[in-house]
């Protein structure tokens, strides 16, 4: 995001998301998050996504067709950030036309690809057809491509239920180097699940990003999520764990924020306020921002479902596009849609979703305030 989007494309929008959280009208969200595919070669420990796929491929079979993900594209209009979920985006052969039906249909300005990185050789492969087709819309769409670490060596491996996945993570990110320094709107930004499983090893983890000389390094803690199967398990650090970490990662991006784009600089400084938020949820157990997922965040499940997030997920769906004809504004003008909008408003949950609490920052004029203070010190670093 620069500043130049923020006060001519977002700052109107959060405008009309305000309204919408009073009237439960539908505005066209900033934030779209479409799980591509059921499928997922992983057996994490944090999520049981891969490992019910393996034990039933049969599960991807209901992902939606390419003709049927065009339809409900067709239905939006234009989003800001398109983020793609899994499942593993790079196992469907299509993924590059699932990409350039957003390009066409829905003109983000951000478009962000998390991966396994298992499959390194159709991960750069992929990810080079995405940049071509990108360039054809609009060169200035930035792409930036997540490959998961959880660990280093052996303990990325044992975390993410794979042998030999660090070594192919490496290699990933080797193969994607040169496209980050080919294409000015491509980026690497390995992604860390913080969990009880690898709380003592986050420092490892942030010298290995730094040491790669990549874009940026993005976490988010362990939670419980419907869409994760993960109800129950207990992953998530303590409160305390959890802040005494994000304060050492706060100070190692303050150490290497020098040189990074303008860009970069607005992401991680509204990182840091999400940990600084994300910390207080846990200490309260509550809601410290006002939630906007479903207004200003949808999620479109592999199979058609509409979630606010998918933390609520399966137990919250707002309805299906293949009932509603893949119209996503009449899905969400439904009377089921219009009943779960009202029990997110209504606070009986909370949680420390980096997917709806950033955006949500958005609207949340105390957190814009520290985001700026945030990055105002990031510039002055050079």
């Amino acid at each position: 995001m620069s500043p130049f989007d923020y006060f001519t494309d977002i700052f109107p929008r959060t405008i009309k998301y305000r309204l919408s959280r009073k009237r439960y009208k539908y505005v066209n969200p900033l934030v779209l998050t479409f799980t591509v595919t059921a499928a997922c070669q992983s057996r994490c420990k944090t999520c049981q996504i891969g490992n019910l796929w393996l034990e039933n491929p049969s599960r991807s079979k209901d992902d939606l067709t390419i003709e049927e993900i065009e339809k409900f594209f067709a239905s939006i209009g234009s989003v800001y950030y398109f983020n793609v979920s899994g499942g593993e985006p790079y196992i469907r052969k299509d993924f590059p036309e699932i990409i350039e039906l957003a390009c066409k249909y829905l003109k983000p300005k951000v478009i962000v690809i998390p991966t396994n990185a298992i499959m390194s050789n159709r991960v750069y492969e992929q990810t080079s057809r995405i940049l071509q087709i990108v360039e054809r819309y609009n060169p200035k769409i930035v792409i930036s491509v997540h490959p998961s670490i959880d660990g280093i060596g052996d303990k990325h491996d044992e975390i993410r239920g794979l042998k030999g996945n660090f070594e192919k993570l490496v290699k990933t990110i080797s193969l994607l180097k040169p496209l980050e320094e080919k294409h000015k709107n491509f980026t690497i930004e390995p992604g860390t699940v913080v969990s009880i499983y690898n709380v003592d090893h986050i420092g490892e983890v942030e010298d290995f990003v730094h040491s790669q000389g990549l874009a940026g390094h993005r976490n988010e803690i362990a939670g419980q999520r419907s869409e994760f199967f993960n109800i129950g398990d207990p992953i998530t650090p303590s409160a305390d764990v959890y802040q005494k970490l994000m304060k050492q990662w706060a100070k190692k991006t303050e150490d290497n924020i020098k040189g990074k784009p303008i860009s970069t600089k607005i992401a991680e400084a509204m990182r840091l306020v999400y940990c600084e938020i994300a910390g207080k949820i846990l200490t309260a157990k509550r809601r410290i921002i006002p939630c906007y997922a479903g207004i200003i965040h949808l999620q479109v499940n592999y199979n058609g479902g509409v979630w606010g997030c998918c933390v609520l997920g399966y137990n919250h769906e707002f309805g299906n596009l293949r009932d509603f004809d893949f119209d996503l504004p009449n899905l969400m003008c439904s009377q089921k849609a219009l009943e779960e909008q009202m029990y997110i408003q209504s606070e009986q949950c909370s949680c420390t979703l980096a997917g709806v609490i950033a955006p949500s920052m958005l609207c949340h004029f105390t957190s814009l305030i520290k985001c700026g203070i945030k990055f105002l010190k990031f510039a002055f670093r050079g």
